[in-house]
């Protein structure tokens, strides 16, 4: 069998960052994909974190973590779910990471005793990555965090430049996702920064293919011209991506646009052409669905709506899949504890959600909104943290074991209804062993693991009769099975089980109170919704219906 011959798409980003390269390269790569092509994808995240695991998620946003226990960048998340694909820790990489390495081979005495420097040794190492992430892919498409002209980008670009000169224009392409400022006072659209932005990645040796030029309003034809002669680009190589209400329209504009026609000239391409009609109606859906319904979205990150960034496009696909529009009512968990007002909001909705989090702040707020969701019998779903304060709220409210606590919260308690277990076989069948001082990073349960569902409940109803099931985690505590028997006398069903951890609760006398310990919305994609999350919507439009 031939050796797959790789060709790399390099998605750079200029003027400023959040323009939304990671939609960019995952709209290409949906495309391609959609055309018949293999395709891979990866992530290059400048920062020096080793991985976005203990940021802060005001910080970075979301960390989201891959089937393989990866801690990753969000836009991992976007790849996957526009491409429905599972991707690993190879799709995602740091400076960390690259030093890292090449600082641990030579402590090993891997240089022979050279001079370690950026050229070539560290460029060497991402160019390794990046072609271990194209390995038996025809396409792979490179996103660089960052802006050109940051200090911490310049090895990549190098990298990138180099790996063009070794393998020619017909299989490295790039690709600059840029800015056409819109300047109100004089209704003006303006050229002169992505000017420059091009001429210092020129300065550093890349001349870019394929301008995406990023804009509020319609670009024009004069001022396609313009960007096309100042750019030195071609006329067809200037593709708009103007503002859209959903992320995901963007493969079908790019597809209007003729992304794909200068994509395929320059890499060599046969003719192609994909097959989006199964996207197009689900798009239409989410702009134009039949019903509605209102989820109360029960958090304390809201000033950064990105921390919660796969579960909020979670409820947008299941939305979709339902034709109906998710309401999020934004309900700060924090202004739960302080005020009625706030809690009043909850009388109005028909879906209760509290998601996972880490940290004590906020949290008797959210066991008010999970009393509220018990007693009035709204459809209500925990997940991770949130299934453990349903389990303390009902330990505390029903059980009546007023000091039923959380070792995250208190760690001398007496009635630790969550605990830290200290040894636990990981993702990769490994034991780990893990106390209140082991480092922040990495320490947790990660990754996908099997969870066997409960015959005759409400989760295996969801997950459509699955005996076994596989999702991901992301938490550090656990539910305490010394309390199980005493939980279930009084009405709490285990409905998921793995190596003897709780991993699901749902409640006998309630029409769907349901709190999983792992994170469904990793797994959730446009074209294949979550399956507990739908069925979380379908409830609550029952619910809104009667």
């Amino acid at each position: 069998m031939s050796k797959i011959e790789t060709k790399y798409i390099f998605v750079t980003g200029g003027v400023l960052s959040s323009l939304g390269k990671g939609i960019t390269s995952s709209s290409i790569a949906t495309l391609l994909k959609h055309s018949g092509f293999k395709v891979g994808i990866l992530k290059i995240d400048p920062y020096i974190n080793v991985d976005p695991g203990t940021m802060s998620p005001l910080e970075h946003g979301e960390v989201f973590v891959t089937h393989d226990g990866a801690e990753t960048d969000l836009d991992i998340g976007h790849y996957e779910r526009f491409l429905n694909m599972n991707f690993s820790s190879k799709n995602n990489f740091t400076t960390g990471q690259v030093y890292l390495s090449v600082i641990d081979r030579e402590r090993k005495g891997g240089y022979l005793g050279k001079t370690i420097q950026v050229i070539p040794h560290i460029v060497d190492e991402i160019k390794r990555r990046i072609r271990l992430a194209g390995e038996e892919n025809e396409i792979l498409v490179v996103e660089l965090g960052g802006t050109v002209g940051d200090i911490e980008g310049l090895p990549f670009l190098e990298a990138m430049r180099e790996m063009k000169h070794e393998y020619g224009m017909e299989r490295v392409i790039s690709l600059h996702v840029t800015l056409i400022p819109l300047i109100r006072a004089a209704g003006e659209l303006k050229t002169k920064p992505t000017q420059h932005s091009v001429q210092e990645l020129r300065r550093i040796g890349i001349t870019p293919q394929i301008i995406i030029a990023r804009t509020e309003k319609e670009i024009p034809k004069e001022l396609k011209s313009k960007l096309s002669m100042s750019c030195d680009v071609d006329y067809d190589c200037v593709i708009m991506a103007q503002d859209a209400k959903s992320i995901y329209q963007m493969p079908l504009n790019f597809l209007k646009e003729g992304v794909l026609v200068p994509i395929a000239r320059f890499l060599k391409l046969p003719e192609f052409s994909p097959d989006m009609k199964e996207w197009d109606l689900l798009v239409k859906q989410i702009l134009a669905p039949q019903n509605e319904v209102k989820i109360a979205f029960v958090g304390k990150y809201l000033s950064l709506k990105e921390s919660y960034k796969s579960l909020i496009e979670a409820l947008i696909h299941a939305g979709a899949n339902l034709d109906t529009k998710v309401d999020i009512q934004w309900i700060d968990s924090e202004e739960l504890e302080k005020n009625e007002e706030a809690l009043e909001q909850l009388k109005y909705v028909d879906g209760i959600l509290v998601p996972g989090g880490f940290g004590e702040r906020g949290i008797n707020g959210k066991m008010r909104a999970i009393t509220f969701a018990r007693e009035n019998k709204i459809p209500f779903f925990g997940i991770c943290l949130g299934m453990q304060l349903a389990i303390l709220e009902y330990c505390r409210n029903v059980l009546e074991i007023k000091d039923a606590d959380s070792m995250e919260f208190n760690p001398a308690t007496k009635e630790p209804a969550i605990y830290l277990i200290e040894n636990f076989i990981d993702q990769a069948g490994n034991q780990q062993v893990r106390t209140h001082t082991s480092p922040m990073g990495g320490t947790m349960r990660l990754g996908e693991y099997e969870c066997q569902t409960k015959e005759n409940s409400k989760l295996q109803a969801a997950y459509q009769g699955q005996k076994v099931i596989k999702e991901r985690h992301r938490h550090r505590y656990e539910a305490n099975p010394k309390y199980r028997e005493r939980l279930e006398a009084k009405g709490m069903v285990v409905s998921g089980e793995s190596n003897g951890l709780i991993e699901a609760i749902e409640l006998e006398n309630h029409p769907w109170f349901v709190a999983v310990q792992f994170h469904p919305e990793f797994t959730s994609r446009l074209q294949a919704p979550n399956c507990v999350i739908l069925e979380f919507i379908k409830q609550s439009l029952e619910f809104a219906r009667n």
